[in-house]
């Protein structure tokens, strides 16, 4: 999926503006029932975890239960479209993360668009991403790993949460930065002679 650039600083200008729309009189009568938050992946992991802690710390503060609803499975596509039938009153949110982003770009045919259907609300977290090794591998740094990958081709795999997920498409991202890499040195060593 393409996102216009009119599109996109329409959704900038919405984000940017989102504190200062009547956010004291909204927030004096929000939520006035329990709120039910959606994550697209099981319980125990990242987003859960985050999840539940600031739904904690929400109901602390509002005063009404914020309830995780744990929605796995289709790469977080049956979290989203859930989140996208509910009523647009606030009380269902969405835990977003890269994954949808990813989805909105790489599934042609979803029941909702994400672009479009999904509003954003707040940023709460970040994530860092590490690359780690079996320590039988023999390398201690990138530039070891790629000679020793590279040494050995077909002998190394890559696990993921599936196809999409934030792992998959950094795994991917490293294979294009390597192979540009390599293009980029192979170019600058073989110049054509303009002489």
């Amino acid at each position: 999926m393409k996102l216009p650039r009119r599109k996109f600083l329409h959704l900038a200008a919405g984000a940017a503006a989102l504190p200062a729309v009547s956010g004291f009189a909204w927030a004096q009568a929000y939520p006035s029932r329990p709120v039910r938050w959606i994550v697209g992946f099981a319980p125990g992991g990242g987003n859960d975890i985050v999840a539940r802690l600031m739904g904690q710390w929400l109901s602390e503060r509002l005063g009404q239960p914020f309830i995780i609803d744990n929605r796995p499975g289709g790469g977080t596509n049956i979290a989203t479209e859930a989140v996208v039938r509910a009523p647009a009153d606030g009380y269902t949110l969405l835990m977003v993360g890269t994954t949808q982003a990813i989805n909105a770009t790489i599934y042609d045919k979803l029941n909702f668009n994400f672009i479009r259907d999904i509003a954003p609300v707040a940023s709460i977290d970040r994530d860092a991403l590490v690359m780690a090794v079996n320590p039988s591998v023999p390398a201690r740094t990138v530039p070891e790993f790629i000679a020793y990958a590279k040494a050995n081709p077909g002998k190394i795999s890559m696990a993921s949460a599936g196809i999409g997920s934030t792992g998959h498409m950094s795994g991917e991202l490293f294979k294009m930065i390597d192979r540009r890499h390599h293009a980029a040195r192979a170019v600058s060593r073989y110049r054509p002679c303009t002489e």
